[in-house]
C-alpha cells in the first residue's frame, strides 16, 4: 500500500501544480491521473482525486457529529445509526429542528415489521412549517435567468408570505384538504412557492415533468385524481419558447391555473381557466393544516414494467429524509447556496427544496438552459457553494468549454445523481474548482425520498464511485446465487429496511408486491427490499453502478421500462416486434438506447429511426433518444417466449 500513498502524494503535487498554472489543458491533466495510477493495485481502492483536509473535517456537519458521539471514524457512526435506528432518527429530527405540533408517542410504533415500521405514531405536522424556521430576512431563493444578468433574491420572510398567499387562494377557491393539484412547470419560484403552499394548505402535489407529452400529462394527472393543474403559458429555454399551457389544453385538463409569460398572446386563458395573478390570495399569515405523518403530501412517478408508472406518495415524513441527506451527505449548511438543475416532476425537485430550506441554506434557481454559458456565470454571480448536477450536463459544460479550469472555486461540494457517471468527465468537474471540492455521487429513488448510496465529505473522493450507504439505512450485494458479494465483485443490490423516506404505498401497485414478493432474505435472515440496480463492490470501501438488474432503464437521468418504450414504438406500422435495451458503449457513463426491430418487410432504416424517434418524443419524451436501431431476422426468447433482453445486452456490448 505504499506505493498507493506515493501515487496520492504525486497526485497531489500535481494538483498543486495545476492552481499554479491554470492554463494546464485538462487533457493533461486527464493523461497526468491515468499515469499517476497506473500501476495502482485493485486491492488499493480505486484512485481518490480529492481527500479532505484537517480543517474540511473539522467544520462539516458529519465531522462534528462524529466528534459530539465520540465515534473514531464514519464507519462507526454509520453503524450506529443502522443499529439503532430509533435512536439515529430522533437525533436527525432534533438536529434539524423538525417541527412537531404535537410529538410522538416513540420513534417507532412498529418495531416487528420493518416493511410498515410506523413512524412517528400519534404526531400532528406539516412539514412546510419546518421551511421556516430560518431568520426572516435570511436569503431563501435567488433567482437567474437566460435573458438577464441580474438577480432577484427573496427572504425567507419573503416566500413564506408568497406561500401563504397561495395557501389562502387555494382555499377561497374552493379546493379542500387533501384535493389533488397537479405542477407542470420549470423549476421556478412561483413552482415553489406553489408546492409549499398546496402543501401547506392540506392538499397534495401530483408532480409532472414539464418534459412529457399531452398523453403522460393526462395520464398522470387521472392516476393522481389531479383536480386542477398549475403551468406556465410558455417558458424560455436554451433561446426556444416553450408552449406548456398549450400541451394542457392537449391533455384535456379540466381545470388549469396559468402563470403568464411575457409574450403578449399568453395572456389568454380557457373559460373556467384562471390566472396566477387572480388564484393568489390574501396576504395574510396561512395556518398550517397539520395532520398525521403519513398523510399524503406529493404523489411522484416513477416507471415500472407496465404502461402505466408507478404513483409513488411522499408524505410529511419524506422531507426529513431529503434533509438528513443535504445534511450530511451533501454538508449542506445554513451559510450555503445550493443550486441543482432538476425538475418539480422529479424527486429531486421536492429534495432540493426540502434539503435547502429545512437546513436554513438558500436555494439557487435558474430559469432556462443549465448547458450554456449564462448558468456558469450564474453559479458564480449567487455564490453557489452547493452544486448538484447530472452526468450529461456535465458533458455538455465540458464540451462547450463553458467552465475554465478553477472558475467555480466557490463551489465546496459537487453532488451528482440521476445516472451513471464517468471518470474523465467527472475528474474534469472536480478540476473547475480547482480540486477543491469533491463529487459527492448520490443514487437512489423516488421511492426512498433520496439516497441509499452516496459520498460523504470525509471520505475520499474517486470520480465515479461512492463509498457508503446512506446514513440510516443498509443494503446487500447478492451474487445470482444470492451470496453476498466479497470486494470485486458484482450483484444486485437489495435495501435492508426500515428508514425515513422508504415507501410503505404505492396508489396503483401492490407495494408490497413490487418491493419484497419474491426477495431472497439477508445473511441473517432479515427482510430485504428490492431496488433494482446492479452494483461492484471495489476495494476499501468503494462502490460502483452498472445500471439496471430488471428491465427498467435510465435515459437522461430519467427511469423507464423496456415496455413502456417497446409499447410506443410497435405502433409504427412497419415494426413487427422490437426490443428497447440501454447500454454503456464505454463501461461507464450515460446510458445510451438501442432499439432492435422485427419489421413486416424491407425498410429504409435511417427513416425508420427517425419515424420512431418522432414517436417516442411525441408519446413519452423527447429527451429520449435513438443511440441506434438494429433491424434483425428474430429476437432471441426463452422457452416461455419471454424476451431477452439481457441476452441483446451483452451481444451488443460483445460487437
Amino acid at each position: 500500500m505504499s506505493d498507493a500513498k506515493a501515487q496520492e502524494t504525486e497526485w497531489q503535487a500535481f494538483v498543486s501544480q495545476a492552481r499554479a498554472q491554470p492554463n494546464i489543458p485538462f487533457d493533461v491533466h486527464w493523461a497526468r491521473y491515468l499515469e499517476i495510477f497506473a500501476a495502482r493495485p485493485a486491492e488499493a481502492g480505486p484512485p481518490p482525486a480529492w481527500r479532505p483536509s484537517e480543517e474540511q473535517l473539522a467544520a462539516s456537519n458529519l465531522g462534528r457529529l462524529i466528534d459530539e458521539l465520540g465515534y473514531d471514524s464514519y464507519s462507526a457512526l454509520h453503524a450506529w445509526s443502522v443499529d439503532h435506528r430509533a435512536d439515529f432518527w430522533e437525533m436527525v429530527i432534533e438536529r434539524l429542528g423538525i417541527v412537531l405540533l404535537k410529538p410522538p408517542v416513540r420513534l417507532m410504533g412498529n418495531l416487528e415489521d420493518p416493511r410498515h415500521p410506523e413512524w412517528l405514531p400519534s404526531a400532528q405536522m406539516n412539514c412546510v412549517d419546518s421551511c421556516f424556521t430560518s431568520p426572516r430576512e435570511k436569503p431563501a431563493v435567488i433567482v437567474g435567468s437566460e435573458t438577464t444578468e441580474s438577480l432577484e433574491t427573496l427572504s425567507y420572510g419573503e416566500l413564506e408570505r408568497l406561500v401563504d398567499r397561495v395557501a389562502n387562494g387555494l382555499l377561497r377557491h374552493g379546493f379542500s384538504v387533501g384535493d389533488a393539484i397537479a405542477l407542470y412547470m420549470p423549476m421556478t419560484l412561483e413552482c415553489v412557492a406553489a408546492y409549499l403552499g398546496i402543501v401547506r394548505a392540506g392538499c397534495r402535489v401530483v408532480s409532472i415533468a414539464d418534459s412529457f407529452s399531452p398523453v403522460e400529462i393526462a395520464k398522470r394527472m387521472k392516476i393522481g385524481q389531479a383536480r386542477s393543474v398549475i403551468t406556465v403559458a410558455s417558458f424560455l429555454r436554451g433561446g426556444k419558447r416553450i408552449g406548456l399551457y398549450d400541451k394542457v389544453r392537449q391533455a384535456a385538463a379540466e381545470h388549469a391555473i396559468v402563470i403568464p409569460s411575457v409574450a403578449e398572446d399568453d395572456s389568454v386563458v380557457r373559460d373556467g381557466d384562471l390566472s396566477w395573478i387572480d388564484l393568489l390570495g390574501d396576504d395574510e399569515p396561512f395556518e398550517s393544516r397539520i395532520a398525521e405523518p403519513y398523510h399524503i403530501t406529493n404523489v411522484l412517478f416513477s416507471s415500472g414494467t407496465t404502461a402505466d408508472p408507478k404513483a409513488i406518495p411522499w408524505t410529511h415524513l419524506t422531507p426529513i429524509k431529503c434533509a438528513m441527506d443535504g445534511h450530511f451527505h451533501q454538508d449542506i449548511r445554513t451559510d450555503d447556496v445550493v443550486a441543482w438543475p432538476t425538475n418539480i416532476g422529479w424527486m429531486m425537485g421536492p429534495w432540493l427544496i426540502y434539503a435547502s430550506l429545512i437546513n436554513g441554506a438558500s436555494m439557487a434557481l435558474y430559469e432556462g438552459s443549465p448547458s450554456g454559458e449564462g448558468f456558469t456565470r450564474f453559479v458564480r454571480q449567487a455564490g453557489v457553494s452547493v452544486l448538484g448536477t447530472v452526468p450529461s450536463l456535465v458533458r455538455a459544460w465540458r464540451t462547450a468549454e463553458a467552465v475554465p479550469f478553477s472558475a467555480w472555486e466557490g463551489v465546496r461540494v459537487f453532488s451528482s445523481t440521476g445516472e451513471p457517471s464517468n471518470r474523465e468527465d467527472y475528474l474534469w468537474l472536480m478540476s473547475r474548482s480547482g480540486y477543491r471540492a469533491p463529487v459527492i455521487e448520490y443514487c437512489g429513488g423516488t421511492e426512498i425520498g433520496g439516497g441509499y448510496i452516496t459520498g460523504t465529505v470525509v471520505q475520499p473522493a474517486s470520480p465515479a464511485t461512492f463509498t457508503t450507504p446512506t446514513l440510516g439505512l443498509d443494503f446487500v450485494i447478492l451474487d445470482p446465487e444470492n451470496a453476498p458479494v466479497d470486494a470485486g465483485g458484482e450483484g444486485e443490490l437489495f435495501l435492508r429496511p426500515p428508514s425515513i423516506g422508504l415507501s410503505e404505498e404505492l396508489l396503483n401497485r401492490d407495494h408490497d408486491d413490487v418491493y419484497y414478493s419474491g426477495c431472497p432474505a439477508g445473511p441473517s435472515g432479515e427482510v430485504l427490499r428490492r431496488h433494482g440496480d446492479q452494483m461492484v463492490r471495489l476495494h476499501e470501501g468503494f462502490y460502483k453502478a452498472h445500471g439496471r438488474a430488471d428491465d427498467t432503464m435510465n435515459l437522461s437521468g430519467i427511469k423507464i421500462s423496456s415496455r413502456e418504450l417497446e409499447s410506443v414504438i410497435e405502433n409504427h406500422d412497419a415494426v413487427y416486434e422490437s426490443a428497447a435495451i440501454a447500454v454503456q458503449p464505454e463501461g461507464e457513463g450515460a446510458e445510451k438506447l438501442i432499439v432492435y426491430i422485427v419489421t413486416h418487410g424491407e425498410v429504409d432504416c435511417e427513416q425508420l429511426k427517425t419515424d420512431i424517434g418522432s414517436l417516442i418524443a411525441q408519446r413519452i419524451n423527447p429527451l429520449f433518444k435513438i443511440h441506434e436501431l438494429i433491424v434483425a431476422n428474430s429476437l432471441p426468447r426463452t422457452a416461455s417466449n419471454k424476451l431477452m433482453r439481457r441476452a441483446l445486452r451483452a451481444a451488443y456490448m460483445e460487437r
